[in-house]
């Protein structure tokens, strides 16, 4: 049956990290040409939308930028972001009955906490649109699928306490890749224990592999879960061709994918074979949301034997496919192994900031809450001077009067002298404050 979709452009031409970087304009140049030469655009169902720009408003709902938005945010950012809002706007608004928002640069390694950029991303695409639905639409279950095929770390972290999003990433294992994380005992914190769901495919792993999983893990707990709205965080680095991954997988793979998956809305983000494999996995998504025939989908040098997994691979699908189903039945259980009962958990990272070699240590806080998501504390400080030490205050949205309390308390004690910048971000209110 087909459907209407929406389609989001914006390859941003004035926004590159270096002329020859793998994160550049041209990659959505040549799907641009390929939409027009297959006349995507001439069917009544399928429609381009001009994309908005994203407000400090919206970015802050999200995200602490330090020292401000201004210093590390690009205008481009604002756009790409601001694309991803127009597709939930006209799927929300029912002009559309899904929509892709084909933008960039990507944004699924953004954290909470921004002091730079980190694995070619600045502002989190998705993380921002998920609060953004929420706030004018009051959507509350969401499920993200991120078949990026690095683990979507930054969407880890900002939805890490969130009981309402359930996040799943498809990714090459960590071991072998950028950014290192993405483990299956990685299942969320103490308020949202078993949201977080990470699915490491061994390198090499091909279109059977990613069907499997999608099938047999990926779905049943969709199912389980019953979001309002699914979103795909749409990396398309998984291909056989990409220059900075190990992987197999096919356009025809990532159109059946799609078609299996049926996300409301799919958010472009990494994919860097920008001739040999974009404009055929674009066109085939496009095809699969818009239900449209997608068989013909195939890359000028598709060899079916040359992509085929091992038996091994398959193997170990197949067991982290039992260990993955059995944790996400058992996570109540396993969640009182991992956080014993307590009013406070505490945990520690040290971040690199790959694109802009910037280092930060956080402390994080988070009360243990039976109601609500939890407030949360971070103490965040980064190698860039007196000005990255800053304190992250977040209250959740559906907070309990409890959580409020606390996290109200831990602002208005906090002394400003011990850091650059104090923030509030209040969900639940829409407020953002900072002294």
């Amino acid at each position: 049956m087909k459907k209407k979709t929406g389609l989001i452009f914006f390859p941003a031409f004035d926004y590159a990290i270096s002329p020859t970087h793998p994160e550049r304009e041209e990659r959505l140049l040549y799907t641009q040409d390929q939409v027009f030469e297959e006349g995507l655009l001439d069917f009544d169902n399928i429609k381009e939308f001009k994309p908005d720009i994203a407000t400090a408003e919206d970015i802050q709902r999200v995200h602490f930028c330090v020292p401000g938005i201004d210093e590390v945010v690009h205008a481009s950012h604002l756009i790409a972001v601001g694309g991803t809002l127009t597709a939930a706007d006209k799927v929300m608004q029912k002009e559309v009955d899904n929509a892709f928002a084909l933008v960039r640069p990507c944004g699924h390694h953004s954290m909470r906490i921004v002091h730079g950029s980190r694995g070619f991303c600045t502002l989190n695409m998705e993380a921002i649109m998920v609060e953004y639905i929420r706030q004018k639409y009051g959507i509350k279950r969401i499920a993200i699928v991120d078949t990026d095929c690095h683990h979507g770390d930054g969407s880890q972290d900002i939805f890490w306490h969130d009981p309402n999003t359930l996040f799943i990433s498809m990714h090459q294992d960590g071991r072998t890749l950028y950014p290192g994380s993405g483990f299956p005992d990685e299942m969320g914190g103490p308020n949202a224990f078993g949201m977080t769901v990470n699915l490491p495919l061994p390198p090499e792993t091909g279109e059977e592999g990613f069907l499997y999983v999608l099938d047999e893990v990926v779905m049943p707990i969709l199912n389980d879960f019953k979001p309002e709205l699914i979103i795909n965080s749409a990396g398309q680095d998984n291909h056989y061709s990409d220059p900075i991954t190990n992987m197999k997988f096919t356009a025809q793979g990532y159109a059946v994918l799609n078609h299996r998956l049926k996300p409301d809305i799919a958010v472009l983000e990494g994919g860097y074979s920008i001739e040999s494999a974009l404009p055929y996995i674009n066109t085939g998504i496009i095809l699969a949301m818009a239900g449209m025939d997608f068989s013909h989908i195939r890359e000028p040098d598709y060899d079916e034997k040359k992509l085929r997994q091992s038996p091994a691979i398959t193997a170990f699908l197949k067991q982290l496919k039992d260990l993955t189903l059995s944790q996400w039945k058992n996570r109540d259980v396993l969640r009182d192994k991992v956080y014993p009962k307590q009013a406070f958990h505490k945990r520690t990272s040290n971040i690199f900031y790959d694109t802009d070699r910037i280092r930060e240590s956080q402390e994080e806080t988070v009360r243990t809450c039976p109601d609500c998501g939890g407030a949360v504390v971070i103490d965040s400080r980064a190698d860039t001077g007196r000005q990255g030490h800053v304190l992250a205050i977040q209250i959740p949205r559906y907070v309990c009067g409890a959580c409020r309390t606390w996290a109200e308390e831990q602002f208005e004690n906090a002394q400003k002298g011990k850091y650059s910048q104090v923030f509030l971000q209040d969900k639940d209110r829409d407020v953002y404050l900072e002294k």
